[in-house]
C-alpha cells in the first residue's frame, strides 16, 4: 500500500488512516520489544506524517513522535500505521469518523467501541501484536471489552501524554491493546518513565498500602442496569471472579456520580480550551462539535463547583481502598448496534461511558480483559480498576483472571511476612509503626475458620486478639499480611501488650504465616467475631466496602 492511502484492512473496516509503505517502515532496534509491529491512534503524533485526530483538514506532519511512539521504536517496537477513531477523541463509539465506522470484529451490525476504534481493531483481527490508543472517559477499554482483547489504561501521568492531540489535557491517558496481558506488561514497562517536559507526568509512587498481591475484589453491592445479553455473561464473570479471591460488596454510588461529573462544567470547558479552535473546519463531525461547543460557555464558578463536588466525592470512593484491591465491573451496560448509535448518537454514547467515565477522574487505574461471551456470541469484558500507581499489581491479577502467569515480587531474604488483624491494619493508628519499619502490604486474606476476635479491656489504643477457639466463624477474620525486615519484628513485638504475642496463623486457603494471637486471657473481652474483622468493629457506620465475602 502507498503512502498516503487509506486501508479498509480486513472485512471492509476503516482501520487505517494511513498505512505507511514497506520504505517508510524504519528498520527495528535493539530491546524487548525488538520487530513487534505497533499501530498508532491518530491523536498521537508520529514523526513526519500529519495527526489529524479523524479531522482530514489538519495535514501538517509532525516534527516529532510523542514521547510513548519514541519509547516504543527505542524498546524495538516498529510503527505501521495511524488509525482510525471518533474524531478528537470524543466519543466512545467508533462512529463519528468522516473516514467510515469501524464495526465489531464478531458483528457488522454492532459498534466496535471507541475512540480507539481502528487501534482496537488492527490488534484484534490480528493486524499488529501492539497498538496505541487513548483513555479519557473509556476510550481504552470500550473497544477492548467489545473485541475480546485486552485494554490498558494506566494511572494518570504515568506514560506521558506529550506528542498527543489532548481531548481532556487533565485526564487523558495514553492506552494499549493487546492479546494477552503479558504483552501488556512489556509494554507498559517500557511506557512508563517520568517526562520533565511533560506538565502531567508523573513518577511511579505506588504507595505501601497497595498490596502486592490483589486478593479482595470489591463488586456492586446491588444488581446493575444491564441489557439482558450483559447481565448474563455478568453473572458468569462474578462467578470466575470468587475464584480469584475474595469478593467485598461495595456502594457504587459515589463512583457513578463521579461518571456523571466528566461531561459537565471543569472537564467539558476543558475539552474546549483544548481543541475548540479546530472546530469550525469543514470536515468536523456536527455531533462531536455540538458536544464540545457547549464546553464554550461554562462558567468560572461553574468549574470550581464541579471540582469541589469531585473532591467530596473522591474522598468518599477513596475509602474502599482500606477494604479492597479492586474493583470489577462491566466494561459498559450493553453493546449498541450501528443503527442504534445513528438512532440517538449522544444518549447511547452517554450510556456506554456509565461504569468507565470515573475512573480518571478519581485518579484510578483499569485493565480491561475478556470474560467469555454473551448468549449471543458477541464477546464480554470486564474491567478491574485499582488506586493510582496500583498498575503492576493490577496487571498480575488481570493476569490470574486471564490463565497467564503472573509477575507478583517473591518475598525477599531477611523478610519476614506477618498478619496483622487490628490497629495495625491500613489507615488505622499503629499502621505507621509497619510503615516506620519499611513494610509493604503483601497481601489481605481471611483466616481458616475456628478463630474468634475479641475486644481487648485496656488502656491506650484500642486493640483485639485473636483466637483460636476452634469454634469460631466458618468464613473466618479478616487479616493483612505484610512484609517486614526480620529485626523490626523483635522491635515489633516489643511494643505489644500482654495477651497478644506471636505465633502461626492458618488462613482459609490452608496456608500459614506468621501473626498477633493472643493467649487464653483474651476470652475476657469483648466477642466481635460476628462482625468478620477489627475494621468493620470500630468504623461500624455505613462504607465502601466491608472484609465479608459477597453470598447469594
Amino acid at each position: 500500500m502507498g503512502a498516503g492511502d487509506r486501508s479498509t484492512g480486513v472485512s471492509g473496516q476503516p482501520v487505517w488512516i494511513r498505512q505507511l509503505a514497506p520504505d517508510e517502515i524504519p528498520a527495528p532496534l535493539d530491546g524487548p520489544l525488538h520487530g513487534t509491529p505497533f499501530a498508532i491512534k491518530d491523536n498521537i503524533d508520529l514523526a513526519g506524517y500529519p495527526t489529524t485526530a479523524g479531522c482530514p483538514d489538519l495535514t501538517e506532519p509532525a516534527v516529532a513522535s510523542a514521547t510513548a511512539v519514541q519509547r516504543l521504536i527505542e524498546a524495538g517496537a516498529v510503527p505501521v500505521g495511524k488509525t482510525n477513531l471518533d474524531q478528537f477523541a470524543t466519543g466512545l463509539v467508533g462512529t463519528r469518523s468522516p473516514y467510515g465506522a469501524c464495526h465489531a470484529v464478531d458483528s457488522t451490525a454492532h459498534v466496535s467501541g471507541g475512540s480507539s476504534s481502528g487501534s482496537a481493531i488492527a490488534v484484534a483481527t490480528g493486524l499488529v501484536p501492539l497498538a496505541l490508543g487513548t483513555d479519557t472517559a473509556g476510550s481504552g477499554r470500550v473497544p477492548a471489552a467489545f473485541n475480546g482483547i485486552v485494554g490498558v489504561k494506566p494511572t494518570r501521568g504515568l506514560v506521558s501524554t506529550r506528542g498527543v492531540l489532548p481531548a481532556c489535557r487533565s485526564l487523558d491517558c495514553v492506552s494499549t491493546f493487546t492479546r494477552t496481558v503479558t504483552q501488556a506488561r512489556t509494554a507498559l514497562d517500557v511506557l512508563t518513565a517520568f517526562d520533565e517536559r511533560d506538565p502531567w507526568s508523573r513518577k511511579a509512587a505506588p504507595g505501601p498500602g497497595i498490596a502486592q498481591r490483589m486478593r479482595v475484589i470489591a463488586v456492586p453491592d446491588g444488581p446493575l442496569d444491564l441489557e439482558p445479553p450483559h447481565a448474563e455473561a455478568w453473572h458468569a464473570a462474578l462467578a470466575q471472579a470468587a475464584a480469584h479471591g475474595y469478593l467485598v460488596p461495595v456502594d457504587l454510588t459515589p463512583f457513578l456520580d463521579a461518571a456523571q461529573l466528566l461531561y459537565q462544567g471543569p472537564w467539558l470547558a476543558e475539552r474546549w480550551a483544548g481543541f475548540g479552535h479546530l472546530l469550525e473546519r469543514p470536515g468536523v463531525d456536527p455531533t462531536v462539535r455540538a458536544v464540545v461547543t457547549a464546553g464554550r460557555d461554562v462558567p468560572g464558578p461553574a468549574v470550581f463547583a464541579g471540582l469541589d463536588r469531585l473532591a467530596a466525592l473522591r474522598r468518599r470512593t477513596d475509602a474502599v481502598w482500606a477494604d479492597a484491591d479492586a474493583l470489577l465491573l462491566p466494561v459498559t451496560p450493553g453493546h449498541p448496534t450501528l443503527a442504534q448509535v445513528a438512532a440517538d448518537p449522544v444518549g447511547v454514547n452517554v450510556r456506554l461511558g456509565r461504569y468507565t467515565n470515573f475512573v480518571n477522574l478519581l485518579d484510578q487505574c483499569a485493565v480491561a480483559v475478556p470474560a467469555g461471551r454473551r448468549p449471543d456470541g458477541l464477546p464480554f469484558g470486564v474491567q478491574l480498576i485499582g488506586p493510582a500507581f496500583a498498575d503492576v499489581p493490577l496487571l498480575d491479577l488481570a493476569a490470574r483472571w486471564c490463565g497467564e502467569p503472573a509477575a507478583e515480587p517473591p518475598p525477599r531474604d531477611g523478610w519476614l511476612d506477618l498478619a496483622v488483624c487490628g490497629a495495625h491494619l491500613s489507615g488505622l493508628p499503629l499502621n505507621h509503626q509497619l510503615l516506620g519499619y519499611g513494610g509493604r502490604l503483601r497481601y489481605r486474606a481471611r483466616t481458616a475458620g475456628g478463630y474468634r476476635l475479641f475486644a481487648l479491656p485496656g488502656p491506650g489504643v484500642p486493640r483485639p486478639g485473636l483466637v483460636r477457639t476452634g469454634d469460631g466463624p466458618g468464613d473466618g477474620i479478616a487479616v493483612q499480611v505484610w512484609s517486614l525486615p526480620q529485626q523490626a519484628v523483635g522491635a515489633l513485638l516489643a511494643t505489644i501488650p500482654a495477651p497478644l504475642g506471636l505465633g502461626r496463623l492458618t488462613l482459609d486457603d490452608g496456608g500459614a504465616v506468621a501473626g498477633f494471637i493472643a493467649g487464653p486471657e483474651a476470652l475476657q473481652g469483648t466477642d466481635i467475631s460476628g462482625y468478620g474483622g477489627w475494621r468493620a468493629y470500630v468504623d461500624p457506620g455505613p462504607h465502601p466496602a466491608r472484609d465479608q465475602r459477597v453470598t447469594g
